[in-house]
């Protein structure tokens, strides 16, 4: 039975955003994605291990490495674009059937009198260049708490701004909220441990309309409240999110991390976009050929293992309340391609309005 692709659009589910899900998705619908766009985190951990600071060819060379060994293993790979995706895909490192997502964000984010970061895009680059370098989809790290006024309303609109260029571009949007110290705290103080499980659904429902896919945090800390209330707080996160949600690794050990996993997919998650998690250890190797071998053995164990767990989780298109049966009868109607892109089918043989070319 034919279902009309109209039902996609009322979705948001446009073809280019609706393609950037099948690059970055396994076949099943979940997605097991592997980010490497980490840069300051990069530059310190490699300064510590060579006592000198890293050059630019340097961290190009590690993230390519990086990215050869584990892109054949992922369903999406999130690379950067100062460092990352030129030299990645130049590189032959990523397999064609590998999907491949961009941050656009700058990094190391100015901050307001809180001490509250606010997001702007990396100077010289924008939605419209990670669509024209032909990646799959765009992603965002947003820094928002919801108490702290001034950074909450800035960042909303900055990546409200984001998902409007994503829609104007047709390209798949992800976003990655993550909460943060303020007002004098220290990273990790009581206080913000205290508060981070609500912060994170909180956020969810601020924001997850705002995107195609949703990066979440681990709603919890492991030994501040227990297993059970984890996975309450995980619920409470998955009815939070209108959109389909993975979890990131924010740096945890790899054990931790795959817990995290394990019950994250229970509670709903589609997949897991995971970095240090699978890797910080790489860069405590001087030496490429030693990184190279962790790379190839330990960082690929990890992110096997990781996937085999996430085949688990539900398929995006169930979040969007969809069959894999329902996108097989999608159809469209003639003359979508003219109007496609706000533009108008013109009847007959007719010439056809220019701007109704996407």
């Amino acid at each position: 039975m034919s279902t009309s692709i109209t039902r996609l659009y009322g979705l948001g589910l446009t073809p280019g955003k609706l393609r950037g899900l099948q690059r970055i998705s396994n076949p099943n619908g979940t997605l097991t994605m592997v980010a490497t766009d980490q840069n300051s985190s990069m530059i310190k951990m490699m300064k510590a291990a060579t006592g000198k600071e890293p050059t630019y060819a340097e961290i190009a060379d590690a993230k390519v490495m990086l990215s050869r060994a584990l892109a054949p293993h992922c369903s999406g790979l999130l690379v950067d674009g100062y460092y990352g995706y030129a030299s990645t895909v130049a590189a032959h490192a990523v397999p064609p059937g590998t999907g491949i997502l961009i941050r656009v964000e700058k990094s190391g984010a100015d901050k307001n009198a809180a001490g509250a970061p606010c997001g702007e895009v990396e100077q010289g680059w924008g939605v419209h260049k990670i669509k024209r370098c032909g990646a799959d989809a765009v992603k965002l790290l947003a820094q928002f708490e919801p108490g702290e006024f001034d950074s909450a309303e800035k960042n909303f609109e900055f990546t409200r701004q984001m998902y409007e260029d994503c829609i104007t571009h047709d390209i798949l949007f992800l976003l990655e909220p993550i909460h943060f110290p303020y007002n004098g705290e220290k990273d990790g103080a009581p206080s913000q441990v205290a508060r981070k499980a609500q912060t994170v659904i909180e956020s969810a429902k601020y924001l997850s309309r705002y995107c195609d896919i949703y990066k979440a945090e681990f709603p919890g800390t492991f030994g501040h409240e227990t297993d059970a209330q984890l996975m309450d707080n995980l619920k409470r996160l998955n009815d939070a999110c209108v959109k389909p949600w993975v979890l990131l690794s924010a740096g945890v050990d790899y054990d931790k991390y795959k817990k995290q996993v394990e019950m994250a997919m229970k509670a709903g998650a589609s997949g897991i976009l995971g970095g240090r998690a699978f890797w910080k250890e790489f860069f405590t190797f001087a030496n490429p050929a030693e990184r190279q071998k962790f790379a190839e053995t330990e960082c690929v164990r990890r992110v096997k293992d990781t996937d085999a767990v996430v085949q688990t989780g539900t398929p995006w298109f169930a979040k969007y309340g969809l069959t894999m049966e329902d996108l097989y009868g999608i159809r469209t109607t003639e003359g979508w391609h003219a109007r496609y892109g706000g533009g108008t089918a013109v009847k007959g043989t007719g010439p056809v309005d220019p701007n109704a070319v996407y």
